[in-house]
């Protein structure tokens, strides 16, 4: 059983489009990782050096640009991370399921 475990492992690892999906895998989680992180840290920064700004009321009512900002931030988090999800579960997984496929056939 572990031998033709390992044996699948090693078809799929030859398999010559399985590097290329985990490379453009690993690559998109670290481009949207990195956006998130910088968008959370220039909020950050915005927070520590520049609280007039946030403070600042958005027309006539209650909100300010901090609280647009903030949630706004939130809401690219989710939207991003929503977005990884359906390229790994549509592309990304299609891809290895074949690839498993072929190397099982």
């Amino acid at each position: 059983m572990l031998t033709d475990t390992a044996a699948m492992i090693e078809k799929v690892k030859r398999d010559p489009e399985f590097y290329p999906v985990v490379k453009r895998r690993t690559r998109l989680a670290w481009v949207l990782s990195a956006v998130t992180l910088a968008v959370y840290f220039g909020f950050i920064l915005l927070v520590a050096f520049a609280p007039g700004l946030l403070a600042r009321p958005i027309g006539d009512g209650t909100m300010t640009v901090g609280i647009a900002a903030g949630v706004g931030t939130i809401v690219l988090a989710v939207a991003l991370t929503g977005f990884y999800a359906h390229r790994a579960n549509s592309d990304f997984d299609a891809r290895i399921d074949s690839i498993v496929a072929r190397a099982a056939s």
